[in-house]
């Protein structure tokens, strides 16, 4: 696992689930962990000096910290004296697979979901046969790089083994914060499905549908963690947990009678956040849900395919707070129509309702390649390729890549930066009146349960 460059970081899934497969096929498998330790790049070139491994893989996200992380790692690999043949897979390489293989310097992109893939890729490689009829691939042929055919997605997901926990120091992840949890508890992330049903044109996830695993899977699965590890706060990590009510209020109701008692944290719709459903949410130990709302102007909304209105916004935020669950407000601005009024609109809808679950800021709409946005950039002439995306544009999340409004970039920029000013103020002022009124508490009424200023 590659360092993020945080002081702690989420359990890599994607990473644990294809080691999983490879185990169940046979295959030794050995994860090697920056995030604990903070190597730097050039121990992964040590590391491989001093072990002979047949295949190494690298899976990744478009961000532009991963993008230039992965640039690093891959000419540690390429220069090691025992170099294996070299995998990239995820989000990042699926849209570009040439891009990555020429900058990177791997053997094979996995494009898409990958536990099916890896499997028929490493037997291929094991007997050296052509890679050429393996779907979902794309590889190097002498200067040329061939894209085979996608793979069809893997429609049973309960028939993939549970992700290779072992393999990784759990100890670890299972330290990382989430809103609501107490200093005592242990968290880890789970995926109840994967996919999602709608299309907003920002999105860069290139499998359509969804699929949901059953409730008798992830009730096992959160039990193995509980048990094995003391888990007992779950981050649903999926795209999209509250996919419509009824898959919903079936999950709840199967961990209420699982008795498991766990605190738990999704992403959600706010077209489904009624009262009757927030309410079971609730019960079965919901106390966070992260909602995509992305601005708070109709027009905006409805260019960029959200499928929401702001009045469905405003309804499901405040069912949420009424409901005793903390509502996770995601904004972004710079999509086609916004401007500084519907900006504004986003960050007094967000003063308005915020109840101090944890700090939230807006961002730059960034398009990504994969999604709608990225080839609408290059159809107006906003963004030439791939190349200018990473190389040029895409510096930092929290800075423009590309401008889709009537704004000057430093126009945007200084917008932007009155917005979050105002929301980070009013985020650390509502944190000031409550240290106040536990200081107030602690003294006033002599309050014995205060653990002190520094606790946390």
């Amino acid at each position: 696992m590659y360092d993020n460059d945080g002081y702690m970081h989420s359990f890599p899934l994607g990473v644990a689930y294809i080691a999983a497969v490879l185990l169940k096929a046979g295959y030794q498998v050995k994860i090697y962990n920056q995030d604990v330790h903070h190597n730097p790049d050039n121990h992964l070139r040590e590391y491989l000096d001093k072990n002979r491994f047949d295949v190494i893989g690298l899976g990744f996200i478009a961000g532009y910290y991963q993008y230039r992380k992965i640039l690093n790692l891959s000419k540690e690999i390429n220069h090691s004296k025992n170099r294996p043949f070299f995998v990239i897979g995820g989000h990042g390489p699926s849209p570009e697979p040439k891009f990555f293989l020429e900058k990177t310097g791997a053997d094979v992109a996995v494009l898409g979901e990958g536990e099916d893939t890896i499997v028929e890729l490493l037997a291929a490689v094991e007997s050296r046969t052509s890679l050429k009829n393996i779907k979902g691939i794309a590889f190097k042929d002498g200067s040329s790089v061939v894209v085979n055919e996608r793979r069809p997605l893997i429609k049973d997901i309960d028939s993939i083994p549970l992700p290779a926990h072992h393999l990784f120091p759990i100890e670890y992840y299972r330290l990382l914060r989430a809103p609501h949890i107490a200093s005592s508890e242990f968290s880890l992330n789970v995926i109840s499905g994967r996919g999602c049903p709608f299309t907003c044109a920002f999105c860069y996830r290139l499998d359509t549908g969804l699929r949901i695993r059953s409730n008798e899977s992830i009730i096992e699965e959160i039990k193995f963690l509980k048990s094995k590890y003391g888990i007992g706060y779950i981050t649903f990590a999926d795209e999209l947990l509250m996919s419509s009510v009824e898959r919903t209020a079936s999950l709840c109701e199967a961990l209420i009678k699982s008795a498991l008692k766990i605190k738990w944290y999704c992403s959600g719709r706010l077209n489904y956040a009624k009262p009757e459903l927030l309410k079971l949410m609730k019960r079965a130990g919901c106390v966070y849900i992260s909602y995509g709302i992305e601005a708070m102007d109709n027009e905006v909304l409805k260019k960029m395919k959200k499928g929401l209105t702001t009045n469905i916004i405003t309804e499901g935020i405040v069912e949420t707070l009424k409901a005793g669950i903390s509502p996770g407000f995601n904004i972004i601005f710079g999509n086609i129509g916004d401007n500084k009024e519907t900006l504004n609109k986003g960050v007094e809808f967000l003063i308005k309702h915020d109840d101090g679950a944890d700090l939230r800021t807006i961002r730059p709409v960034t398009p990504y390649p994969g999604s709608p946005l990225y080839y609408y950039a290059i159809e107006k002439g906003l963004l030439r390729d791939c190349v200018d995306f990473y190389e040029d544009k895409h510096v930092n999340s929290d800075i423009l890549a590309v401008n889709f409004t009537e704004l000057s970039d430093d126009e945007f920029t200084m917008a932007l930066w009155e917005a979050n000013d105002r929301l980070i103020k009013n985020y650390y002022k509502n944190k000031l009146a409550l240290v106040l009124d536990e200081t107030k508490k602690l003294y006033g009424e002599k309050d014995a349960t205060f653990r002190g200023y520094r606790h946390n």
